[in-house]
């Protein structure tokens, strides 16, 4: 897990929390994040929300939002990760995603594979940014590479918030 340690070299440094929402993945960002020795200092939390009620309850999605765009879909990632980061007082990031691991295509015909992945910053306001992906393999080799995807893009996105808000 050595891809782990200038994120949370990062995270330390800057003494910034986090906090995961995972559907597709299941929880294993957040395992993956918690293998790490000293995590402790800032992995504050995780939900795993598979179910559109669960999403809801939790987190906040719209039920709108889920019969508009469906489950797989950046604008369920974003509010999971801005609903993550909202009930999550302590953090300053969010990780999140939602998608289809496979091995079949989801019922609305989104192919297995797909996952859509969103990171919000609290940097004086919310900032999230999104994006659709997909992996190739069978389901737990998707869930893996989605959730390490998850993880080495959330620095390039947490730089990229701190120049929109012009900190150095």
């Amino acid at each position: 897990m050595e891809f782990l340690a200038p994120f949370a070299r990062y995270l330390t440094d800057n003494r910034l929390k986090l906090v995961t929402a995972e559907s597709c993945t299941a929880g294993l960002i957040a395992s993956m994040l918690g293998d790490y020795e000293g995590s402790g200092a800032w992995l504050e939390c995780g939900f795993v929300t598979y179910s559109p009620e669960a999403k809801h309850a939790l987190l906040g999605v719209l039920p709108t939002t889920i019969r508009q765009h469906g489950l797989t879909s950046v604008q369920v990632a974003a509010e999971m990760a801005e609903g993550a980061l909202k009930r999550s007082s302590n953090s300053d990031i969010s990780l999140s995603n939602t998608g289809v691991a496979g091995p079949d295509p989801a019922d609305d015909g989104t192919p297995a594979g797909t996952v859509c992945l969103a990171w919000s910053f609290r940097n004086g306001g919310m900032q999230t940014y999104t994006e659709m992906r997909r992996f190739s393999g069978d389901r737990n080799t998707v869930r893996k590479s989605a959730a390490r995807y998850a993880i080495e893009r959330a620095l390039f996105y947490h730089h990229l918030s701190q120049q929109e808000r012009g900190i150095p």
